[in-house]
């Protein structure tokens, strides 16, 4: 079976009220929630995926098997639930041949397969869970608020790690009524959303690691015979994945500058897809609605976690090479102190916000909607032909065609910012930076449909120019950020001086990753038929 359903941090403030919205007028009663999760010594099920667990629910034992799911989402994983009745014993032993004949399962016995086979408790939870099922537009979901521990149960001492958590799970309907359901709850009680399951937060305490590793975009692969609207949702997911994982972590307080990194390219990347599809829609029913709030928010959000990198790009590596030129000229190696910015937040703090939750909630609306199956749906093209008067003649192209002519636009506006690179200020260069950036990921969206020798190519000589416009726009932002500084620190003088040769150096280093881009073939161009390969 698939389990559908989403969690959400209840901050403290909230707690009192979430729980008793929960117990509904008839007060819901609390059940006690008594789990075991076991995995190999390797930790071979957590890297899979896959959650193993026995979980005491009043008298009786249930063996739980939860995975995901290759077209999943934040919202959706495989379950398959198995009574036990061991009477007499505490924790039942683990039998992962219960679940053979599922594909969770199957997955299970091939991840065993690599091993000794051998499995082992490594956390406990103790929950006590207030529950209340409810009617909604669109189905029947489970509204269930979970107070308890998290414990690592070969840690000496134990560590454990306290859960005050809402779920909001599908018991029948459509998906759209979780998300319908959680819009609410997140807009009354400021909760917010958290990718990370009991058994992955079990997984880091037992491990005693602080904080997941930042997700990276995961590949995206599209086929010639997808619709438009299958492979932008394709393309979503992935999105989704790198904006959801890193934000949850983010917003659980405990993060690295990557994790922020990897958020604002994940957001970038949502942006980009969203003009590169311009025209594709997925469900009618959400499409209209979310689109435009979706492209706001995620403006918004990656706009404000910038200020935040922005200081770090000045801090690291330009940092350290500055105070080694302070040093050279017989200053104290200490960096001047940069101006304090009212517009600067604490990036926890900013995807907690109500527009950073309603961006993720929309995300997971657009992409819930048609399915995997709608990826094995040939692309049609509508009754009327070219000529029709609905439909504008880029939908009527296939998918590879339709693509193609985004890339071959946007490949144009590159290049003639890149011809006129020596005539561009610090804007103009930002703006090319940008527009590298906007088509390579279009590129990487999109890689799957072309030759792949010509696309790794293509992009070889892109990252390279994308690197180094990337020092270029760092010392940009150190000479806008020390300006504001220099009247009143000498060292902050010195900074903008050595910032400008250092300007001077990267945009002379700029020329021949410029030329070899300028020069690079487009590969999505269609060879006359009967030409030979070069």
């Amino acid at each position: 079976m698939e389990e559908v359903e989403l969690k959400f941090q209840v901050p403290p403030a909230a707690r009192k009220a979430v729980e008793a919205a929960v117990a509904g007028p008839r007060a819901a009663r609390r059940i006690r929630l008594r789990a075991a999760y076991f995995d190999t010594s390797t930790g071979a099920l957590a890297a899979a995926g896959l959650a193993l667990r026995l979980r005491k629910e009043g008298r009786s034992w249930v063996q739980t098997l939860k995975g995901t799911l290759p077209e999943g989402t934040s919202m959706t994983r495989a379950e398959h639930n198995v009574p036990r009745a061991e009477a007499g014993a505490a924790v039942p032993a683990i039998d992962p041949q219960l679940h053979t004949h599922t594909p969770v399962g199957a997955a299970l016995l091939k991840v065993l397969h690599g091993t000794d086979g051998a499995l082992a408790q490594v956390i406990g939870t103790d929950i006590w869970r207030r529950a209340r099922t409810v009617r909604v537009a669109g189905g029947v979901v489970e509204l269930a608020f979970d107070v308890g521990v998290i414990e690592a149960s070969d840690a000496m001492p134990p560590r454990r790690l306290p859960v005050c958590e809402l779920e909001i799970e599908l018991k029948r309907g459509s998906p759209q009524a979780v998300v319908a359901t959680a819009q609410r709850w997140v807009a009354r009680h400021a909760l917010w959303l958290d990718t990370r399951s009991k058994a992955e937060l079990g997984h880091l305490l037992s491990h005693d690691d602080a904080m997941a590793v930042p997700l990276r975009a995961s590949e995206v692969k599209l086929s010639k015979t997808m619709t438009p609207a299958a492979a932008l949702e394709a393309v979503l997911r992935s999105c989704l994945a790198q904006i959801s994982v890193n934000a949850s972590q983010i917003a659980s307080g405990s993060h690295a500058p990557e994790h922020t990194h990897q958020l604002r390219v994940g957001l970038r990347r949502l942006r980009t897809a969203l003009r590169f599809f311009d025209g594709v829609r997925l469900a009618d029913a959400i499409d209209e609605v979310s689109r435009e709030q979706l492209v706001v928010d995620a403006a918004t959000l990656f706009r404000q976690l910038g200020q935040a990198r922005d200081r770090a790009a000045v801090a690291e590596p330009l940092a350290i090479e500055l105070a080694r030129a302070l040093v050279a000229v017989g200053q104290s190696g200490a960096l001047p102190r940069l101006p304090a910015t009212a517009e600067e937040l604490d990036p926890t703090v900013l995807v907690r916000q109500p527009g950073a939750q309603r961006l993720m909630l929309n995300l997971i609306s657009r992409v819930q909607g048609a399915g995997p199956e709608a990826a094995a749906r040939p692309t049609a093209l509508p009754q009327g032909g070219p000529t029709s008067d609905a439909v504008a003649p880029a939908a009527l192209l296939p998918l590879r065609s339709r693509l193609a002519k985004r890339l071959n636009r946007w490949h144009r506006q590159v290049l003639v910012d890149a011809q006129a690179f020596d005539t561009l200020d610090d804007e103009g260069r930002h703006r090319l930076r940008k527009r590298i950036k906007r088509l390579r990921y279009a590129v990487e969206f999109s890689a799957s449909l072309f030759d792949e020798r010509a696309v790794r190519s293509y992009l070889k000589a892109m990252r390279a120019l994308q690197e180094r416009l990337g020092t270029v726009n760092d010392v940009a932002v150190g000479i806008a950020l020390y300006s504001a500084a220099a009247p009143a620190d000498a060292r902050a003088l010195f900074a903008l001086g050595w910032l400008a040769s250092q300007r001077e150096r990267a945009l002379a280093a700029c020329k021949p990753d410029l030329k070899r881009f300028v020069g690079s073939q487009r590969f999505w161009r269609e060879r006359p038929k009967g030409s030979a390969r070069k």
